[in-house]
């Protein structure tokens, strides 16, 4: 893992006042969140710094992902104006999180849930793989859902080879303020 991201306006393990550490290390782009308080702010509890912007190239990925989402929306229900299921998003956060595994190693892909109810059995189960993107929006942004497994060395080799990264789970969650 490279440490030029740790330090000032990197990651970083956030907590809360009684001292006790969320399990992640954690990066916020655009706005910060401030896990004890609940609320987003321009300045970063932890280092006093702002939050870097989102890079120009993630922002587009975003709405290179809702095109795509919009267009499959369109092919497979028949309607014409995909926006009405799925509004379009301009993410000014994005929350980078690092979940290192010690038992595992390299792992990329991971089962996750997701569902109506918070109940685990009632939940429907998917296979997420590097790379993949999901899309929560319109009814369905406050689903149910979470990681159960993260399934071992399924990271791409050249992924392992160029990033040197720790074995654990990297996501990135855009959201519009």
């Amino acid at each position: 893992m490279s440490y030029a991201w740790y330090g000032h306006g990197g990651f970083y393990r956030p907590g809360y006042r009684d001292g006790a550490k969320l399990n992640l290390h954690m990066m916020c782009l655009g706005k910060n969140w401030d896990p004890d308080e609940g609320i987003y702010g321009s300045i970063r509890s932890n280092d006093g710094t702002n939050p870097p912007a989102i890079p120009q190239d993630f922002i587009q990925l975003v709405k290179k992902a809702m095109k795509s989402s919009h267009e499959v929306i369109c092919e497979e229900s028949g309607v014409r104006n995909a926006l009405n299921i799925l509004p379009n998003v301009s993410p000014d956060i994005c929350f980078s999180e690092l979940l290192f595994n010690k038992r595992e190693t390299r792992p990329a892909s991971a089962e996750f849930l997701y569902g109506d109810q918070r109940d685990i059995e009632k939940a429907e189960k998917v296979v997420l793989e590097c790379g993949d993107v999901l899309i929560f929006g319109g009814r369905s942004r406050h689903v149910f859902h979470g990681v159960t497994v993260v399934i071992p060395d399924s990271a791409p080799k050249m992924l392992v080879d160029e990033t040197n990264l720790r074995p654990g789970r990297f996501n990135l969650t855009f959201r519009q303020y």
